[in-house]
Formats: structure tokens, sequence, C-alpha cells
């Protein structure tokens, strides 16, 4: 199974259990199709870089949240379908890390070190 990892923009509410019932939505569907969540990481509240629109309405501040996980492309493309039907995404994007093992296992070496710049 491919390792991803998404990044998703979700709107922003006073109430936390709108954002709870995003994430457990999304990771029990990954779940349920026999992947493996590996990582749920949240940003926090912040403001967009732009005014965003979704759903014929307008946001300024959104909630920023990301998942690692494994999956079959087949779950992938079901999430994908669950992220564009929910009202409270405004944005997401799915990356393949990478394929194999040892892919997912590099994944933090394959980034740029700048100190050598």
């Amino acid at each position: 199974m491919p390792f991803y990892q998404l990044v998703c923009i979700a709107a922003h509410y006073p109430e936390y259990k709108h954002i709870k019932d995003l994430v457990t939505r999304a990771a029990t569907h990954i779940l349920d199709n026999g992947g493996v969540v590996r990582k749920l990481d949240s940003w926090g509240t912040r403001t967009l870089p732009q005014r965003m629109r979704r759903a014929k309405t307008y946001y300024n501040i959104g909630d920023y949240w990301t998942m690692q996980f494994d999956a079959s492309p087949t779950t992938l493309r079901g999430l994908n379908s669950i992220m564009r039907h929910d009202p409270r995404v405004i944005r997401w994007t799915s990356l393949k890390v990478g394929e194999k093992v040892d892919d997912v296992l590099a994944f933090v070496e394959k980034t740029a070190d700048r100190s050598r710049a």
C-alpha cells in the first residue's frame, strides 16, 4: 500500500466538535477499508493567505490539519470524495509520499538541508 499525506484546511467553527467529526470521518474511512493511519497533526487555526470560497461561502480563517496514512488507491479516491462533498472542507490535497517501506523510512531524509547553502 502506498504512503500518503493529507493536508486539509477546514472551515473554522467556535466549537471543536466540527473539526473532530471531520477528522474522525476521514480516519474511520481509511481504517474501515484496510488502511493504517500513522499520524494526525493539527496546525491550529490560522488566517488564510487569501479569501477562499467553498459552497457559496467565503472564508478568511481556517483550521489546518494533516494526516499520514497507508491506503490503497481505491480508498484514496473514496477519501477524496468525502472531502469533496463535505461542506466543512475548504481545501485539501493528498500527497503520495512513497510506494515501499524504504520510501517511508527515508521520508525525513528527502527534505532539503538549507544549512549547507
